[in-house]
């Protein structure tokens, strides 16, 4: 067995030494090298986390854009929708005024009617002198006259009350069509994530009133005011010569008849006078009559029977 020197060990030494440097140096690149590898991934990430951030930018300042856009719309059309309910309620106030001055016109028109028939029964049931006659042919003739004066003067408010409920129907449909808008805009907001605010104040948009071009609980109270003041004008006993016999219509029997009289209807002349609310009403008194009233021609009738007494 040979026998280890201190040579030997020296130079055993000197190889485990040598071996241990050449084995950190190894390590040493290789750490290097993968140093590098991790700093090179870390710059292509870092790349790629920048781009993602510059589309990010880009697409959140193309939204904001986007919302700007929308935000203006739904301003304008909120801006619309106001001048749209101010002119529907402009249109509805000069329809309530030209209502006033047809109901007044109408009272106008029953008054003299009341005057002209109040005359013509005194003519007829009394004998007085030659002077007092002439008298009063000469009242009739004044309040003829007076009832073609007013007569003239209706169909222009009728023709005016039409023209303005016709321009507040059309405002009435600018408005659903704006309204429409809103609510279009507000949902391609919602899908784009962008929070729409409720309105504040719904009524600010209508000024308290509704787009639609029924009549409210209030007019139709004062219609049906209007509508009995007219129908019972010339309300009167069974024997009253005023009082027609309102069975000469064919389609109207004694039990009709009865009920015509309960709403103040006594008069063929009151029956071919009848307006499509009067015949509204009657029809809802006499559930099923609408279409009977036209059918059977309830008007023509009665001014066929008045032309036939006056030519008789």
């Amino acid at each position: 067995m040979p026998e280890f020197t201190v040579i030997h060990i020296a130079l055993l030494g000197m190889m485990v030494l040598v071996g241990g440097l050449a084995g950190w140096i190894i390590r040493s690149k290789r750490s290097q090298q993968e140093k590098a590898a991790i700093n090179s991934g870390w710059q292509d990430q870092m790349e790629a986390q920048r781009i993602e951030h510059q589309r990010l930018v880009n697409q959140n300042k193309s939204l904001m854009d986007q919302i700007s856009q929308f935000q203006a719309s739904n301003q304008d059309a909120k801006n619309r929708a106001k001048e749209l309910s101010e002119e529907a309620r402009k249109a509805y106030e000069r329809r309530d005024e030209l209502q006033r001055e047809i109901k007044d016109v109408r009272s106008n028109l029953e008054t003299v009617l009341s005057q002209r028939d109040k005359l013509r029964s005194d003519i007829a049931h009394q004998d007085r002198e030659k002077a007092d006659s002439e008298e009063k042919d000469e009242k009739i003739f004044q309040l003829s006259r007076e009832l073609e004066s007013w007569h003239q003067r209706l169909p222009p408010l009728l023709e005016r009350y039409r023209v303005r409920n016709e321009e507040a129907e059309r405002l009435a449909a600018d408005l659903a069509e704006a309204r429409r808008q809103i609510e279009e805009l507000q949902a391609a907001d919602n899908a784009d994530q962008t929070q729409i605010e409720a309105v504040r104040d719904p009524d600010a948009l209508t000024s308290g009133r509704g787009a639609s071009n029924d009549p409210s609980d209030s007019d139709e109270g004062a219609a049906d005011q209007e509508a009995g003041s007219s129908l019972t004008a010339n309300e009167a006993g069974d024997d009253h010569p005023l009082r027609d016999d309102l069975k000469q219509i064919k389609g109207i029997g004694p039990a009709i008849e009865k009920t015509l009289n309960d709403m103040g209807i006594y008069r063929l002349q009151q029956i071919a006078d009848m307006t499509e609310y009067d015949i509204d009403r009657v029809a809802e008194r006499l559930k099923g009559f609408h279409s009977r009233i036209y059918r059977e021609n309830w008007i023509g009738q009665a001014r066929e029977l008045q032309d036939r007494d006056r030519r008789a």
